[in-house]
């Protein structure tokens, strides 16, 4: 071997050894050009056509509002910025805010990639190639909960605090959840609980549970609408559609309300479509 060859054979070798110690950086993302994406088997893949919430449009969650938009705000300005579990009863606008947060700083380079319940056993995995994009990530965890048997939950917990692996500064998890705690609260839990020299101490089964939900730094919790509040909503989305908020359709909206057992904005919309159709 001539000392040419040798010499290109040194190199060769180094050059592997550069890249054993600094890993070449890979490309993430295939389509860059998206501020929306979710999570698939193959990696992410990015929305065309997201659902934009104009944050105008969300009647009664001023204090939610402003929290959050705050929050989201801190994030993309590089400050310290809370994960965030968005709690409460069903149809009252938790996803509708999530989604408001992209409609309002997608042009400041927010990205919220939607990660199914399924696929939160791959948390690590997924912030770890979005913590290598330049970009500001909100991981979005929709309807979030888990049952008893279900140990996907501890994945999510070492995510949000307790491995060695911290958090990126370029990525915040947004959970919305029916439940306040995010898994199953059974009688027994209170049963096994025991007094301590006059102290109530809660059993393992509930710090276990209360645990995973204190790690969100900020709650926010969503309520049921009053009667009056369902009907603001109600006439803004009959307004939106060129109808007007008459008597009929106060009384049909009530009525409506009612069948479903609930007053909220997703029943708002759907009577709103319904009432459409009958004209």
């Amino acid at each position: 071997m001539s000392d040419f060859d040798k010499l290109f054979k040194r190199l060769d070798m180094l050059l592997d050894r550069v890249e054993t110690l600094v890993p070449v950086k890979s490309e993430v993302l295939t389509e860059p050009g998206f501020s929306a994406y979710r999570w698939r088997a193959n990696g992410l893949e990015g929305i065309a056509h997201f659902d934009q919430v104009d944050k105008s449009e969300l009647l009664h969650l001023e204090r939610q509002q402003n929290l959050l938009f705050r929050n989201t705000s801190q994030f993309l300005a590089g400050k310290t910025a809370n994960n965030a579990l968005l709690w409460g009863a069903r149809g009252t606008g938790k996803s509708s805010l999530i989604k408001a947060q992209l409609t309002e700083f997608a042009h400041q380079g927010l990205c919220i990639v939607e990660i199914p319940k399924s696929a939160t056993g791959e948390l690590f995995e997924i912030i770890h190639k979005l913590a290598m994009d330049g970009r500001k990530f909100i991981i979005y965890l929709d309807d979030l909960s888990f049952e008893a048997n279900d140990d996907s939950y501890k994945a999510l917990k070492a995510c949000l605090e307790g491995s060695l692996q911290p958090q990126p500064d370029n990525v915040l998890i947004y959970a919305t959840s029916n439940r306040r705690h995010l898994m199953p609260e059974s009688m027994q839990d209170n049963l096994d609980s025991r007094m301590v020299d006059g102290q109530l101490h809660p059993s393992d089964s509930i710090e276990e549970k209360i645990s995973l939900s204190d790690r969100f730094g900020l709650w926010l919790s969503f309520h049921p609408f009053t009667q009056d509040q369902y009907l603001d909503v109600v006439e803004q989305t009959l307004v939106a559609r060129d109808m007007k908020m008459d008597e009929d359709a106060r009384i049909e909206a009530v009525r409506f309300a009612t069948q479903r057992g609930s007053r909220s904005g997703r029943i708002a919309v759907q009577f709103a479509a319904y009432w459409e159709s009958l004209k």
